[in-house]
């Protein structure tokens, strides 16, 4: 996994994508920005903050990586591969939010308190991948996790670019390709997992998914709206960006890629659970189906504080 890992003096950072403070062409630079973002639509705009304030609850999200039983790094500066990995896996996903957070701040449609009550809410609040604190669930958690967020960063950048900004569209597609290098080093990890423990593995898997995947920002609050998370994920699945479809895509890509229907010699409660994985992404379909055609016959006005309480119809 560590070798997925880019070498700092290599890696981009998030000033290669702002304007230069150090530039006598600074001013100039910011006016171009906020000329850009003024295309942006309000429900794209809810999208983009909701997807930044996921990632600025980073310190959640390492201590939870870093708190699986056998692989936990209680001195936070162990040699061990794991604990190399999630120190090195915090940096590269420290730049994403601190990129989106100063794209958004320059370019002056938000409002930027309200979004850093809502980081700070999220932060005070944790979150729950329900996985136990087992190495096995919380791998399987991430794997998920990484291509919906790879997912939903490339839907942002597609949008950006329809929308004429194409300096933020880049800003999202190269997350979003973090994202795709961060899910390769997970999936591998549980692919090996599978192949030296299939019967745990199985259950992992077959247990992770009865619970349905909590998703990192459900806890949002913004002083304001109790179910902001939802409220937010309705934009979401309104403009593309993250659907219930995506959601059944990733469980047959991971079901594919780790064999699950091609394992033999597994135990009878591993072949439930076998059976149980591989009829869900179908199961899954036929519920957003009906989902999609409610919510086809119902529409809801909510306002929105991260864009000063403007109202969005979905």
């Amino acid at each position: 996994m560590v070798t997925l890992l880019k070498p700092v003096e290599e890696i981009w950072q998030p000033q290669d994508f702002l304007p230069n403070p150090c530039s006598d062409a600074f001013f100039d630079q910011i006016k171009e920005l906020r000329e850009r973002v003024q295309e942006l639509p309000d429900e794209y705009l809810v999208v983009l903050v909701g997807d930044m304030i996921t990632e600025e609850a980073l310190p959640t999200y390492e201590t939870m990586a870093n708190n699986a039983e056998g692989i936990r790094d209680i001195t936070t500066s162990s040699p061990a591969p794991w604990a190399r990995w999630v120190r090195g896996w915090t940096a590269e996903e420290n730049r994403h939010g601190d990129l989106l957070n100063k794209y958004l701040y320059l370019s002056g449609r938000v409002d930027m308190k309200q979004i850093e009550k809502t980081i700070q809410y999220l932060l005070r609040s944790g979150s729950d991948s329900k996985s136990k604190n087992d190495a096995y669930r919380g791998a399987i958690y991430t794997s998920f996790q990484e291509r919906a967020t790879r997912i939903s960063h490339a839907n942002t950048a597609r949008l950006a670019k329809q929308h004429g900004d194409a300096k933020l569209a880049q800003i999202c597609g190269i997350i979003s390709a973090d994202e795709k290098r961060h899910e390769t080093a997970y999936v591998r990890f549980v692919g090996k997992l599978f192949e030296v423990d299939p019967d745990y593995s199985m259950l992992a898997f077959a247990d992770m998914m009865r619970m349905n995947l909590a998703m990192p920002g459900r806890f949002m609050y913004d002083g304001y709206d109790e179910n902001l998370f939802g409220h937010f994920a309705l934009v979401a699945q309104k403009l593309g960006v993250y659907t219930a479809e995506d959601y059944a895509d990733i469980l047959e890509y991971l079901v594919g890629k780790w064999k699950v229907q091609k394992l033999t010699g597994l135990s009878s409660e591993a072949q439930e659970a076998q059976d149980f994985l591989c009829q869900l992404t179908n199961k899954l379909r036929r519920i957003g189906e009906r989902a999609q055609a409610r919510a086809n016959q119902a529409s809801i006005v909510h306002p929105f504080s991260w864009i000063f309480g403007r109202k969005l119809k979905f």
